[in-house]
Parts: C-alpha cells; structure tokens; sequence
C-alpha cells in the first residue's frame, strides 16, 4: 500500500500530523508504519514558504533512507538546485538571484544561507530525486504526466533522474532538455492571445496560462485554464487549436500530482487523474491518498484530509 503526499512546503507540523493520522510513528530515526509494506510516495516541493524547511528535508529523506518513502523533484527543488549552482563555463548562477527569485526562496534561504555549511549537502540530496515514479498500477509525477516527454526523459536519463550537465542544460532555455524538464515539474503553459494578461497568485503578471492536461475536451479558454485567481482575466475568444491536444489518456495509468495549489474540496479532475496539492503550503489542508496499489480506480473515498 502506498500513502501519496504532495507539496508540503516547509510546514512540517502538517507533514507530521498527516503521517500520524495515516498510521506512521517515529522509530528507529524514520517515520515507520505498523506494516513494513505500507510506504509514502511524496511529490516534491518539500521547500519554500514555511517556517521549517529543514524539518521536513530530514523527514523526508530519513524515511527514503529507511525505505519507508520513495520521492520525486519538484519545481521548488529543481529552482533550489539551479539557484544554488553556478554554470561551469560562465560562473553565473543557472538561476538568476532576482528580486523575484529571492522572495520565492526566502524561506529556504533563511534556514539554508548561499554557501552555508549544510547547503550544499540538501542540494546535493535533492540531486538524487527522480522526476517521476512509475509503478505497476500507478504513476507520480509533480506537476505534469504527458506521455512523449516522459519517454524522452527515459532516453536521457537514468530511470528519471538527472547527472549533473543535464541539470545544467535543464536551466537553459532552447536546450530540449530544459523544454521536458519544465513540462514536467511546471506542467504545460500555454501563451494567452496578443493584449491578454493574468494576474497570479503571488502578483506576478504573465502572458501564459497553466494548462489543465487532463481534460480529455476542452472547448474554452476557461476549460484548460488552472490557477487563475481571476477568471474573468481569460479570454472569451476561441482556443488555439494546440490547446486542445495535450489530455491524459483516458485508458492511461492512474497519475497522481500536486503542484496546481487547489482550493475547496478535493475533486477528481479525471477518472485516472488526481491533483492532491490543496495549498498546505499555505492556510490549506495537506491532502494525501491511500492507494492499494493492485489497479483499482481512484476513489475519493482514499482521499486523506488533515487539516491546519
């Protein structure tokens, strides 16, 4: 059996409120439950806006080297890697120490300080996580499963996980590499008509939207459209034909991701395809789903809601 947990974002009471109300105690160093063959599956974003980064670094990856959880990279990693690393030609950081990117990361920065002594020891583990988990009746990715770029992150890969020049070519724009990764851990984004902008959750104005990939037959701007606080910002004009190409199979793997900071109650968005990220980040529940793992659909009946 698995337990599935999603962005966590450095709210370790939630994290381990969540574990506790699975079933998991601390023992022997790690978060165990009762059955050896029950694990955790955690989606990334372990980092960023919470008051204890740290706490839940070691949470996480004490239970990986227990084998009591597997887990995967998520955006907020990957930008933590990337800030944290200088490129080996030109010696500039492969992400910009903006303004912008500081407020992102300032959480993170103030537990783990640019060249702090255990700084470069959490970059190097998140180096080890793979960007998606595929099992026998079930696959985890943290933003964005779509099916010709997981098969071109296996050709270049090792099971998903990558050396060190490909996460250097992952922070550079026009490298195919960095088009995969940034589907994968980002989601897809699709460029609004000329003279359209949306306002998002942390202010920022863009030209692109977040693409809702698992509807199978969208007909509107509102249709692929995820994470737009104001919808009335979206167009009304008819979708570009491109958008309408990128579902989830209906027949795939079950899939299950955070990543889209989802308000409400949890929903499925697909048969096969469940978001659990219900913004714990922030004032929101950690949300996590227990999946036997032998092929039965989702059910919100396995949804887990542990709230604030």
């Amino acid at each position: 059996m698995y337990d599935v947990i999603p962005d966590i974002h450095g709210q370790s009471c939630k994290l381990t409120a969540a574990l506790k109300k699975l079933g998991y105690v601390e023992r022997n160093g790690a978060w165990r439950h009762s059955d050896p063959n029950q694990t955790c599956v955690f989606l990334g974003d372990y980092i960023d806006r919470g008051p204890d980064n740290a706490g839940v670094v070691s949470i996480v990856r004490r239970m990986v080297d227990a084998g009591t959880a597997q887990a995967i990279l998520g955006n907020h990693e990957l930008n933590a890697i990337h800030f944290h690393t200088r490129h080996p030609e030109s010696g500039e950081p492969l992400r910009e120490h903006s303004a912008k990117n500081l407020r992102q990361h300032d959480s993170f920065l103030k537990e783990f300080p640019l060249g702090g002594e255990g700084t470069r020891d959490v970059i190097d583990w998140m180096k080890t996580l793979p960007l998606f988990l595929e099992f026998d009746h079930f696959r985890a990715v943290h933003a964005s499963w779509n099916e010709r770029v997981i098969d071109g992150l296996r050709e270049v890969s090792n099971d998903g996980t990558l050396g060190e020049e490909q996460l250097v070519r992952s922070a550079v724009k026009g490298d195919p590499l960095y088009h995969l990764v940034e589907i994968t851990t980002k989601g897809p984004e699709q460029c609004l008509p000329k003279g359209f902008t949306i306002t998002d959750k942390d202010g920022t104005i863009r030209k692109e939207i977040r693409v809702k990939w698992w509807h199978e037959n969208p007909t509107s701007w509102a249709d692929i459209a995820i994470s737009v606080p104001d919808p009335s910002q979206l167009p009304t004009t008819d979708l570009q034909a491109e958008a309408r190409t990128l579902a989830y199979s209906s027949s795939a793997k079950p899939v299950l991701f955070g990543h889209y900071w989802l308000e409400g109650p949890p929903i499925l968005q697909a048969s096969n395809a469940l978001c659990l990220d219900y913004s714990a980040g922030k004032e929101g529940p950690l949300v996590s789903y227990r999946l036997e793992g032998k092929g039965e659909a989702l059910s919100l009946d396995n949804v887990v809601v542990t709230e604030p």
